[in-house]
């Protein structure tokens, strides 16, 4: 087997699929012209751009090799990992989705910084770009990793060679043209991915005996099958992961890019159903490989193992350019945060607020580069994908779920109340990890923890603020008249 598999085309495969995806970025860079192209796509981008470009930035290493990791470990309680982006999604399509692509057409809004700063102001902008920047380099260092644990399963490659070689496809070609070349890619890779999956699954079942025969060799491991919580996995997800698909920048800028509010809730609605529909696939993948391979050191190198050794080489091949295009699709979306983050919300609005178009692009393009470079320093020292992507969660959570809720939908808000709900959340999130004990006891996690003292703080200063001032003294733009 050792020896058929040593002459397999899967390496081969893998990097004539990332020369295509970097000739292709080039190609459509030509498009690019402005920062708003960059950025926002032009605003030009239908429904199934949408569904595809969220669909692709969502189903990345956490939802692949980390949630296969997971059903290794846990069993069929790690659909709750995907699932509740799923259901994060369906909130951003039906509730926060369409509403603030609205407020970004109206004000000219190119990211969720911009947002923030016209709803409060500069300093609850800045200090969750600053935040974010810190959290956006863990996730993508998840999906570096990811990408090199299947590179390492295929060649033997060490991690910090597959490290690198992800790296240096995903910088290619979104530094090269943005949010506009991005989609069009995303498209591309979720055909791959999609038709990878479609075959493995049925295929690795296949190779256990089905279903029945899966569930008899796995049934003695305790709440193995158990869909609500096995193991380290379970319904506790839902607010880890929930509200981060609801405001996480990424996402809310690729919704700015839709061309009009149908395209939002169609797109948007579309991807949150399909996630909810793959979630049982990696976890189903995961408990293949424990059948399988019960003895594997590293779970998260499960799905990776399966597709070489348990289904024929051509499926195998086809898996693992599907796994690639997970992690490249997702990592490129990470980068769309870092460029955007630090090209607006830092450059041109702190250090030179009257940087021209070309400029401003110049930034981005620099930025996504030296992004591209920490995350991959980030992804050769970080142990594992869940590790990583759970910082990225909890800071976005924390971070940003109430201020964003609140501007959205609160006129009375301002600044003291964003900033208290910041600090409050991310203070929460420190002592709940300093007090593991105290967490679970309360059966929450350290997300839920950091959201309800956000919430508490937000709440307790706009009480007092309330009871002692007015609120005109906050800047004007903070309560602008909203379209209902």
């Amino acid at each position: 087997m050792d020896a058929e598999r040593s002459v397999t085309p899967h390496l081969p495969l893998i990097l004539v699929y990332s020369a295509v995806l970097i000739g292709a970025g080039l190609v459509l860079s030509r498009r690019v012209h402005t920062a708003a192209d960059f950025f926002v796509a032009g605003r030009r981008l239908g429904p199934g751009l949408v569904f595809a470009t969220l669909l692709a930035a969502n189903i990345g290493a956490g939802s692949t090799v980390g949630a296969a990791g997971l059903g290794y470990r846990d069993g069929i309680a790690a659909w709750w990992w995907v699932g509740s982006a799923g259901l994060g999604s369906l909130a951003l399509a039906g509730w926060v989705g369409p509403r603030i692509w609205r407020e970004s057409v109206r004000f000219d809004l190119h990211t969720l910084g911009d947002f923030l700063d016209r709803r409060y102001s500069s300093v609850v902008s800045g200090s969750v770009a600053a935040l974010l920047w810190l959290g956006t380099l863990a996730i993508l260092a998840g999906q570096l990793i990811a990408l090199a644990w299947v590179l390492n399963v295929v060649a033997g490659t060490p991690k910090f060679v597959g490290c690198l070689i992800g790296g240096t496809v995903m910088v290619s070609y979104f530094v090269a043209g943005g949010l506009l070349t991005a989609a069009w890619i995303n498209l591309l890779q979720l055909v791959v991915l999609l038709a990878g999956f479609a075959v493995t699954l049925p295929l690795a079942l296949g190779r256990v005996g089905g279903l029945a025969a899966l569930y008899q060799r796995t049934a003695d491991i305790p709440h193995y099958w158990n869909a609500w919580h096995g193991g380290g996995s379970g319904w506790m997800y839902l607010a880890l992961l929930g509200p981060a698909f609801i405001v996480s920048p990424g996402l809310v800028q690729k919704v700015y890019g839709a061309r009009d509010e149908r395209a939002v809730r169609a797109g948007v609605g579309a991807n949150a159903i399909a996630l909810l529909a793959f979630a049982i696939v990696p976890p189903l993948l995961g408990t293949i490989a424990r059948a399988l391979h019960p003895n594997l050191a590293n779970h998260e190198l499960a799905l990776p193992m399966l597709l070489m050794q348990d289904v024929p080489v051509l499926v195998g091949s086809l898996g693992l350019a599907a796994l690639f295009s997970a992690e490249v699709s997702t990592a490129d979306a990470i980068l769309f945060m870092l460029a955007t983050s630090l090209s607006r919300d830092l450059y041109k609005r702190f250090i030179n607020p009257g940087a021209s178009d070309r400029q401003v692009l110049l930034v981005a393009r620099g930025a996504a580069l030296a992004g591209g470079v920490l995350g991959v320093l980030l992804a050769i020292v970080s142990p594992t994908v869940i590790g990583a992507l759970s910082v990225f969660y909890t800071l976005l959570s924390v971070g940003l779920f109430v201020p964003v809720l609140a501007g959205l939908y609160s006129r009375r808000a301002g600044t003291p109340e964003a900033v208290a709900a910041i600090a409050a959340g991310v203070a929460c999130v420190i002592a709940a990890h300093l007090a593991p004990g105290a967490v679970s006891r309360t059966g929450a996690n350290a997300a839920l923890v950091g959201i309800i003292g956000s919430a508490i703080a937000f709440a307790i200063v706009m009480v007092s603020r309330r009871g002692g001032r007015s609120v005109s003294g906050d800047k004007k733009k903070a309560r602008p008249e909203r379209e209902e």
